[in-house]
């Protein structure tokens, strides 16, 4: 049996995000700027020649036929030669249901590693056509950069942010996504920005954020905990929350200071995923980490 090898996954967040309007299938149109992590899960994958493909760590409540990672891989499976297998391991750091985007950039991991070890030969374009038919962020993590974001979040514009620091905020309160967009009091109707604006500092909203802090008191008290450091935001849908601030020292020292009911943690937003990285070293000639 072939050694394992270990690709990173990273965390996302959403530095604004509106709804501007909905398509005639009833999906909800965004504008949103997803800052990409150093910090993430870390896929691992160990190669079989039995063309079977076998979730091998466990997700709470999540099955392994509805799994991303499972459903990533055999997505792929139609490009690559006969017998191609995968055993799938996820070290899970990124919290279900926080917002920050885990099981996407599990999944575009697994896409883009699986990409490269079974041979498939697949230009990152058709790699995030293939991750968009698995989730609408899915897209960001396999092309690997920040990014301004339209459409459902697939319409993707490279963005190049400052170089900062966040404090990222658990309140241990898990946030499903699909109640949300169906609630009667979520703004569906916000007037499109652009680039320059959120550039210059004028778009830090969510439109999740009301909606989640009014269901969700535990999102509510994160977010005033952290109010004296700095604007806080929800990312995503939630419903972990953060702030930026301006060096390691200081985003250390607040995630420190974390209530013991919540867990926080420091990242640094990086421009260029850790994935293309690891799959530039593994083009190469290196072997993955172990």
């Amino acid at each position: 049996m072939t050694a394992w090898s270990s690709w990173p996954a990273p965390a996302k967040l959403n530095l604004f995000l509106k709804i501007t309007g909905r398509r005639g299938d009833g999906y909800h149109l965004l504008q949103t700027v997803f800052q990409l992590l150093d910090r993430g899960d870390t896929v691992r994958l160990r190669m079989r020649d039995d063309g079977r493909v076998e979730r091998l760590s466990e997700l709470a409540g999540v099955a392994p036929a509805q799994d991303l990672v499972v459903r990533a891989a055999l997505a792929l499976k139609p490009y690559a030669s006969a017998g191609a297998g995968a055993d799938i391991a996820v070290e899970k750091r990124i919290p279900l249901g926080g917002g920050l985007g885990g099981g996407s950039s599990d999944a575009a991991t697994v896409l883009a590693a699986l990409n490269r070890l079974w041979g498939c030969g697949l230009a990152i374009e058709a790699l995030a056509e293939l991750g968009l038919s698995l989730g609408a962020d899915v897209p960001v993590f396999v092309l690997g950069r920040s990014a301004w974001a339209e459409g459902v979040g697939e319409v993707l514009t490279p963005l190049t942010l400052p170089d900062r620091w966040y404090v990222v905020v658990d309140p241990k309160t898990p946030v499903p996504t699909a109640p949300l967009f169906q609630a009667a009091e979520l703004t569906r109707d916000a007037r499109a920005t652009t680039i320059p604006r959120f550039l210059a500092g004028a778009e830090t909203s969510n439109v999740f954020e009301p909606v989640v802090s009014a269901r969700y008191p535990a999102v509510a008290a994160a977010l005033l905990w952290l109010e004296p450091y700095g604007r806080p935001r929800l990312s995503g849908s939630g419903g972990c929350v953060f702030v930026d601030v301006a060096t390691e020292a200081e985003a250390e020292a607040l995630a420190a200071a974390c209530p013991r009911e919540w867990s926080a943690w420091a990242a640094r937003g990086v421009n260029r995923s850790p994935l293309l990285a690891a799959l530039e070293s593994f083009a190469a000639g290196a072997s993955p980490s172990r």
